[in-house]
C-alpha cells in the first residue's frame, strides 16, 4: 500500500494537482483500502459497487462529497493502475441541484455581531467582504492586504487562478484592531501547532467552527458555513447592481455558468419577473360564488 500510494502521490503532482486536492485524494484512497483491508491491487468492480452504496447508505454523505471520492478512485484506477475499463465501474452520481442558504444583511449583521472572539469576528468579515472560499480565506497572508491598491490578493485560488478582490475600508479597520491584538507574521490567521500559537495557516475546519458558533448564538441556522456568506456576498452585490461578468471574476469562477446561479437567489431578480396571473382581467375573489358538495356526513347532520 505504501509503494502504490508513493505513485499515486507522484502522478498527482507532476500533473501539478492543488496540494488540498492531493491531501483529499489520498484520504480518501486510504479509507477505500481500509473499508475493505485488502491490497487495492485486489479491488475491482464489485467493490467499487459496495463501496459507493456504502458511502450514501451507511455515512450518509452528500451526492457532492461522494462525487469527490468517485474523482479520486477514478484517478487511483485509470491514471495510477492504469486500468481505462474501470470508468465505466466507477459512475458519478447524480448531483442534487439544491439552492444554497442565502442570509440577508441584517442576518448577516447578526452573525458578525454574535462571533465568539475578535479573530473570529476579523474570520466572518473577511469571508463576507470578500467572498472568498474557505481554503482561500485560512491560507490569506498578511502580506495579501494592499491597503495602498485597496485589494486583496489572493494566489492559486481553485484551478491555481490568482485575482484581486476589492478591499472594503470597513473591514481594513477591522484587521488593523485585529493585527494589533494578534501580531499575525506570515498568516492573517494563524493556527497552532501541539496547542501553541504557530506561523502557520490556521486549519479550514476552524472556519467552519466560528461560522457555526456565531450562528448559534445569533440564534440563526447552524448549518449556516463559509460558503453561506460566498453565496451572500455574491447574492447582495448582484441585487446592488453588479454585473454577473465582475462578480465571476470576483468570486474566482472558471465559467459565468457557475455564476449564474445568483440569478436564482436574487430577490430584485426573481420580483422584476411578474406574474402572468397579474395581467388577467378577473373579478374580485369576495365576488365568486361560494358553494361546495357537501361531504355525507354533513348532510345527515344537516
Amino acid at each position: 500500500m505504501a509503494q502504490l500510494r508513493q505513485v499515486t502521490l507522484d502522478e498527482l503532482q507532476r500533473r501539478n494537482y492543488a496540494p488540498i486536492t492531493i491531501k483529499q485524494y489520498l484520504r480518501i484512497i486510504d479509507e477505500f483500502a481500509a473499508y475493505f483491508d485488502r491490497p487495492i491491487e485486489k479491488l475491482g468492480p464489485n467493490h467499487i459497487r459496495v463501496y459507493q452504496a456504502h458511502l450514501f447508505r451507511d455515512r450518509k454523505l452528500s451526492s457532492r462529497t461522494v462525487r469527490q471520492h468517485v474523482a479520486a478512485l477514478r484517478f487511483l484506477f485509470v491514471k495510477t493502475l492504469k486500468r481505462a475499463y474501470m470508468l465505466e465501474y466507477i459512475p458519478f452520481p447524480k448531483e442534487e441541484r439544491r439552492l444554497p442558504i442565502i442570509l440577508s444583511q441584517d442576518e448577516v449583521t447578526r452573525l458578525i455581531k454574535a462571533s465568539g472572539s475578535l479573530m473570529h469576528r476579523a474570520m466572518l468579515m473577511t469571508l463576507y467582504a470578500t467572498g472568498m472560499r474557505r481554503t482561500e480565506a485560512a491560507t490569506l497572508k498578511v502580506a495579501d492586504i494592499d491597503s495602498k491598491r485597496m485589494v486583496i490578493h489572493v494566489h492559486e485560488g481553485k484551478g491555481r487562478r490568482d485575482r484581486d478582490i476589492p478591499l472594503s475600508a470597513k473591514l481594513l479597520e477591522a484587521l488593523r484592531e485585529y493585527w494589533r491584538w494578534m501580531r499575525p507574521k506570515t498568516y492573517l490567521f494563524p493556527g497552532t501547532v501541539k496547542g501553541w500559537r504557530a506561523d502557520v495557516p490556521i486549519s479550514p475546519k476552524m472556519m467552519w467552527e466560528a461560522c457555526r458558533e456565531a450562528a448559534i448564538r445569533a440564534g440563526l441556522n447552524p448549518k449556516i458555513s463559509p460558503h453561506c456568506l460566498r453565496h451572500s456576498y455574491a447574492t447582495h452585490l448582484l441585487e446592488a447592481g453588479t454585473d454577473l461578468y465582475t462578480i465571476q471574476k470576483l468570486l474566482g469562477h472558471a465559467d459565468l455558468r457557475h455564476t449564474l446561479v445568483y440569478l436564482h437567489l436574487s430577490r430584485i431578480h426573481l420580483h422584476s419577473a411578474a406574474s402572468p396571473l397579474d395581467t388577467l382581467q378577473l373579478a374580485d375573489s369576495s365576488l365568486a360564488r361560494r358553494s361546495r358538495k357537501l361531504l355525507p356526513h354533513e348532510s345527515a347532520n344537516g
